[in-house]
């Protein structure tokens, strides 16, 4: 599975993006998806994720009403809806795809795409 995002920028506080993470090699249903983000000096923080086949979406606390994530399964495609954004959002974001395989769990990055919120 490979995995590659777009859709980062620079955005004035209140703004907001949309962010697109398309997969080729495999069907994305088949796998938990998610998306991380990671401020300089920061570990990487998980901000939403929907369990593979769709049934159950998650967020982090600090996006929840902001942010939400989706999948086009005809599409191949998770995306990123980011609303109100702060400054305290300003990150590289990054698409994630988890699978149990034969070793434990098997996980696919994208290579990060830049959100940076200021005004």
């Amino acid at each position: 599975l490979q995995l590659r995002e777009s859709g980062g920028g620079l955005v004035q506080p209140g703004g907001s993006l949309r962010l697109s993470c398309a997969a080729s090699g495999s069907t994305m249903d088949e796998y938990a998806t998610g998306w991380f983000r990671q401020a300089p000096g920061k570990e990487r923080e998980a901000v939403a994720g929907v369990s593979s086949g769709g049934r159950t979406t998650n967020y982090a606390d600090s996006v929840k009403g902001r942010f939400t994530t989706s999948r086009d399964n005809a599409k191949n495609t998770m995306y990123l809806q980011m609303n109100s954004l702060n400054p305290e959002d300003t990150a590289v974001y990054y698409c994630n795809a988890a699978a149990a395989c034969w070793y434990g769990i098997c996980n696919y990055w994208g290579q990060g795409t830049q959100v940076t919120v200021s005004s």
